[in-house]
């Protein structure tokens, strides 16, 4: 049995939630940092790479989703627990399928979430019991019919740039979000709307749209 507390960093954008689960679970875990929008999270993750990050799922900017697209696979090792006040089935499903190791509600007591983040750490998934029946029945039910054979053919990579360009952002703007380069990401685009058979980056946006990966 070890002393060493868990790295952790937390991403929600009210500033008394913050302050108030630091203090909550503060001497319990090791508070690294936090950020209440999602570049500044982005930044500080890549740079504190904390063992687990704590993120909320609504936020300006693009949620808790952009930040865990922006940071998993350049970092696999950072595990990602949602914490949010949303127990919308859509929203659970939607953050594990990015890449989270867990959901929990905001109504979660202290120690229940020292011991999810210790588990999230371990390697383990873990939900709020209602929220673990959402994301078995979305994917228990998902069958190989179901599966976007034109999304499935871009590569993870690929369909982060997609999403992001669908939501607006310039080639730059991309690259700075996923810590490549611009030239890359025009790379990217130009092989996505080839495997799509798509024209420009607004005939994109509409595909995305269409399959509300936006």
């Amino acid at each position: 049995m070890t002393d060493r507390r868990i790295r952790v960093f937390l991403v929600d954008d009210h500033d008394l939630f913050r302050a108030g689960v630091k203090s909550e679970i503060g001497e319990a875990v090791e508070i690294v940092g936090d950020a209440d929008d999602v570049q500044a999270a982005i930044e500080l993750i890549t740079e504190r790479q904390p063992e687990v990050v704590l993120l909320d799922v609504h936020m300006p900017g693009g949620g808790g989703r952009a930040v865990l697209e922006a940071i998993h696979d350049k970092h696999e090792d950072i595990k990602f627990l949602a914490l949010s006040v949303s127990d919308a089935p859509e929203d659970v499903v939607d953050i594990v399928h990015a890449g989270a190791r867990g959901y929990v509600t905001k109504s979660i007591q202290s120690e229940e979430l020292v011991a999810a983040i210790e588990r999230v750490a371990g390697g383990d998934a873990v939900f709020s019991p209602k929220l673990a029946g959402f994301v078995l029945d979305a994917f228990t039910s998902l069958q190989p019919a179901d599966v976007d054979a034109e999304l499935a053919s871009l590569t993870t990579r690929e369909q982060e740039v997609l999403r992001h360009i669908a939501r607006g952002y310039t080639y730059k703007e991309v690259a700075e979000q996923l810590f490549i380069s611009a030239k890359t990401v025009e790379t990217h685009v130009s092989s996505v709307l080839r495997k799509l058979q798509l024209t420009n980056r607004h005939e994109l946006a509409r595909w995305a749209a269409d399959r509300k990966l936006v």
